[in-house]
């Protein structure tokens, strides 16, 4: 098995195991007389086994990021935790970003006017830039995670 496969088989999981929760929460309490529409017991048999399934295949996917390593000697697990910090900064910089482009609208001479402070151009690029790089930087995720087989 891939590693993509596996990433695809924890969010199923991840997926079931939300549902199951909340089949279980509307199961556990009915009113007098009337017969739960589905199992609770059963229901926690078959979370149980999705989360024991969850576990085996998170310390599986953890471990095969922790030893693949890309043409550099960098492992997925370096690569994916520069594309989390990546992520925060694009995000950070286009929201400065965002903040300094507004307009503002003011009614009368007596409103304080409010003036941008950086420059905004400058930072336009420096968002397409680090854009570009998380691109990058992700495909590359993405492909070791089709190539990388299993531990």
């Amino acid at each position: 098995m891939k590693l993509a496969e596996a990433l695809s088989i924890r969010k199923d999981l991840m997926k079931r195991i939300a549902q199951l929760q909340g089949r279980i929460a509307n199961n556990v309490k009915v009113q007098e007389g009337d017969e739960p529409l589905e199992n609770p017991d059963e229901l926690m048999k078959e979370l149980d086994s999705c989360l024991k399934q969850l576990e085996d295949i998170i310390f599986r996917i953890n471990a095969t990021n922790m030893k693949t390593k890309n043409a550099k000697g960098v492992t997925l697990t370096q690569l994916m935790a520069q594309r989390d910090v990546l992520t925060m900064r694009v995000n950070t910089i286009r929201n400065v970003f965002n903040s300094a482009s507004e307009s503002q609208n003011r009614y009368s001479q007596s409103e304080i006017k409010m003036v941008t402070v950086v420059d905004v151009k400058k930072l336009g690029k420096k968002v397409d830039d680090l854009s570009a790089k998380l691109r990058v930087l992700d495909m590359e995720i993405q492909a070791l995670n089709f190539a990388t087989d299993l531990i």
